[in-house]
């Protein structure tokens, strides 16, 4: 195989010039034929960024964060996940090595390198992809069933051990050759890697027709349900939609379910976000993707009541899901201890959010934003695009290092080289997460696509989802539509939209999204009134050739406090300004002040300044914070004691970027002065 980093090469004009070049392509969730979708997803492949921060973000991908992704799962000295798929299709010996989830982590970095291949059509791109093709289908059973562990074990023991462990990963694993394959098809025209994923999906349809509810649930983390209702979509073949339902419906037909699997209560009855924080997420996504097809207000009820639920008391001021290593469910209190359940990465209780040892696992915040997508284009509603922005900006793009080849599994709100103890995973990014190296290959294929979020269409308008540079072409329903728009968002709140090619009639509706208490748009330097439906702004009227809107968002600094329920940042303000959530680094003050001993004040000034940060230009926040100048800590308790207070230079980084330049405590929930 070659090496991909000697032979890739990329400007971010190429990237521009591929725009709209193959407008048969289609999205990242193709709800372009979905009858209850009110926004349709744009083509993969029809958004390149051109200039700014994810045209950076971009090229980052495709010169480092794939090409590194790809040596590590092609070397079986460090990932043992393609040497697995080698080992089951005979071509290479051994036993199967790593985590049961790997196959899902080399599937995962395929579909990173087909949408990049959608932006770039780089050749070596394809090669690579045609490269390792032929050896998953050799990996595959005859029936369709794949999963390199059970294969290779089987073969090893002569014993018959599918879907026998409840904790294996065969149904999320194929969900995301499902999801890896169906973009591979739409972007190359290919039907090779498609041929393996409807083998796969016609075995589960065989297999949950007949397997009872007890041995279903071994699917525990339901990547599946978004990867069959994407096979669907790109087949129309009505039995994969058929078995999503099937899917949903199961969950919670059994006597001995767990929070930990979201199946103690049948998803139809449930209320409250609960156990495991990536495996909720997922079924939250999938449901709201079966509700884009069929209208089931039993389904989207709870979805509605549960997004309410996390929103409201357990989600993370950076977007983050997950708040607990090990919790417990219901709640921790039971008149019964026996209906207490252990739950890893748990939601916790409502408004339970510690910061230093905050779990929000990358893979859940990526969560996150796959459910909130999925709400938007179901809703046409801003406020889930608002919550997968901030998702993006800060819980997910924290888990990856700027320069792309080091990863956090968890993204703590706080770290203290002081705590007395040392936690599971390690708070630096590192180049390979040797017990579960699932969330580097998520977050890579999610910067790789998220151009596929910038814009919406409907029959009558361009809805407008992310803000910065880059170029729109597309058709839809036959219609020509091509819109270049220029912008620094997130480090400034402007943006301008050339129209190229509108049809008639056509709306314009840009997200404004909630942090902006005001905004003002402008038609060809003209102030012009606009009415605002579900977070949009609506500009309506025929649009010529030529046209220039420009929209501003003011950037002003907010200071940010919790509900005083969430007992760790009591008295404690957090920094954001736009969609981003600063942080403070030890980094940026004098090594004599203790970071955690300083407080911050909402009447003074921060000024934002620029900033290269490992190629990135980043933007800082300078202003000031107080310390009272007490003695260091000591004891666990001490008297209150004469403060004088004194004034301390600080600058805020935005708290993606942290541990990025030195590793040292960081702190998002600073005390309020």
């Amino acid at each position: 195989m070659n090496n991909y980093r000697k032979i890739m090469t990329l400007s971010l004009g190429f990237i521009a010039l591929a725009a709209g070049a193959w407008a048969q392509q289609k999205a990242i969730t193709n709800t372009g034929e979905s009858p209850f979708a009110v926004q349709k997803a744009v083509n993969m492949g029809d958004v390149s960024w051109t200039k700014g921060f994810w045209a950076e973000r971009t090229s980052t991908c495709y010169e480092r964060m794939v090409p590194n992704l790809w040596d590590i799962y092609t070397d079986a000295e460090i990932s043992h996940a393609y040497r697995n798929f080698e080992i089951a299709a005979g071509l290479q010996q051994g036993e199967h090595k790593g985590p049961s989830f790997h196959d899902g982590d080399f599937y995962k970095t395929l579909e990173a390198v087909c949408a990049l291949y959608a932006q770039t059509k780089d050749a070596q791109l394809l090669q690579m992809i045609d490269e390792v093709i032929p050896v998953i289908a050799k990996a595959q059973r005859a029936d369709g069933y794949i999963y390199t562990k059970a294969t290779i074990d089987q073969r090893n023991s002569g014993q018959n051990i599918e879907f026998q462990d409840r904790l294996s990963f065969e149904s999320y694993n194929i969900g995301h050759l499902m999801t890896a394959a169906c973009i591979h098809h739409r972007v190359t025209g290919k039907s090779d890697l498609l041929r393996i994923a409807t083998k796969a999906a016609d075995y589960l349809y065989g297999f949950y027709k007949k397997s009872n509810p007890t041995l279903a649930r071994n699917a525990i983390c339901p990547s599946h349900y978004m990867g069959t209702i994407e096979l669907y979509r790109t087949t129309r073949n009505p039995k994969y939609l058929e078995l999503a339902k099937h899917l949903i419906d199961i969950k919670g037909e059994i006597e001995d379910g767990t929070d930990d699997n979201q199946d103690r209560v049948p998803f139809r009855k449930q209320n409250k976000a609960m156990g495991h924080a990536v495996r909720a997420s997922y079924l939250y996504a999938g449901v709201a993707d079966l509700c884009a097809e069929l209208q089931d207000t039993t389904l989207s009820n709870r979805l509605f009541a549960i997004w309410e639920d996390v929103v409201r008391h357990k989600m993370y001021i950076t977007g983050g899901l997950g708040a607990l290593y090990d919790g417990t469910s219901p709640d921790g209190t039971s008149y019964d201890p026996a209906e207490v359940q252990k739950v890893h990465q748990a939601f916790g209780r409502d408004y339970q959010l510690p910061n230093l040892t905050a779990h929000n696992e990358t893979c859940a915040n990526i969560g996150n934003m796959l459910w909130n997508w999925r709400m938007t284009n179901f809703t046409g509603d801003a406020k889930y695009m608002d919550v997968l922005e901030l998702a993006l900006y800060n819980s997910v793009l924290s888990g990856i290092s700027l320069d792309g080849d080091k990863f956090l599994y968890t993204n703590p709100l706080s770290y203290s080289s002081k705590l007395p103890f040392q936690q599971r995973w390690s708070k630096k990014r590192v180049p390979y997460i040797s017990l579960s190296n699932c969330c580097p290959p998520n977050v890579v294929r999610t910067i790789a696509e998220v151009a596929a979020y910038a814009y919406g269409l409907s029959d009558d308008a361009v809805w407008v989802n992310l803000y910065g540079g880059n170029v729109l072409q597309t058709t839809y329903k036959g219609n020509p539509i091509s819109i270049k728009q220029e912008s620094n968002y997130p480090w400034d709140g402007d943006a301008t939209f050339l129209i190229e090619e509108l049809p008639k009639g056509y709306a314009l509706k840009l997200r404004i999204p909630a942090w902006a208490e005001t905004a003002e748009i402008r038609k060809n330097n003209e102030k012009v009134a606009f009415s605002k439906e579900k977070g949009y702004a609506i500009l309506k009227g025929d649009f010529k050739k030529g046209d220039r809107i420009h929209l501003r968002l003011p950037m002003a600094v907010r200071f940010m406090e919790a509900n005083p329920l969430v007992e760790e940042t009591r008295n404690q303000v957090a920094v954001m300004r736009g969609p981003v959530v600063y942080c403070l680094e030890q980094a940026d003050v004098k090594q004599t002040v203790d970071i955690f001993d300083l407080q911050i004040s909402h009447q003074d000034t921060f000024v934002p300044t620029h900033e290269s940060v490992l190629g990135q230009d980043i933007v800082f926040l300078k202003g000031q914070a107080y310390t009272d100048g007490k003695q260091s800590w000591s004891t666990l308790y001490r008297p209150m004691g004469e403060t004088k207070k004194q004034t301390v230079p600080v600058r805020l980084v935005p708290y993606f970027a942290w541990g990025n330049r030195t590793f040292g405590d960081m702190a998002v929930w600073l005390g309020k002065n």
